[in-house]
């Protein structure tokens, strides 16, 4: 565990939509648990709507994680900047979600189904 960090299979069903449209569908996610932060689910790339997306310019650093890249959505005509990201080289200790993407939750509704 990095500085309160925890990352482990989910055992559900996750289901990500925006709008009408299902965008990730998974029973293979991680979920993040970082201090006080809201859970994040970590999807493998095979099982997101990947045609809907294009990347984006935006990097973040995490010094916890390493270096976010980003991804943006149109659905509907109408476009969500920077919906999704994953750490493509995370820190040696987060490997466990290199390449994995994680949508803000707050942008998306994502249901999750024991």
């Amino acid at each position: 565990m990095v500085n309160d960090i925890e990352v482990r299979p989910t055992n559900s069903r996750v289901t990500v939509r925006v709008g009408d449209v299902t965008v990730a569908d998974s029973e293979e996610t991680h979920v993040l648990v970082e201090g006080s932060l809201p859970p994040r689910h970590y999807f493998p790339r095979d099982d997101v709507r990947m045609d809907l997306f294009s990347p984006s310019d935006s990097v973040t650093h995490c010094p916890y994680k390493g270096d976010a890249s980003y991804w943006s959505l149109i659905v509907d005509g109408k476009q969500f900047e920077d919906i999704v990201w994953s750490y493509e080289n995370p820190i040696p200790e987060m490997a466990v979600i290199s390449g994995l993407l994680c949508f803000y939750d707050e942008q998306v509704t994502l249901e999750v189904n024991a």
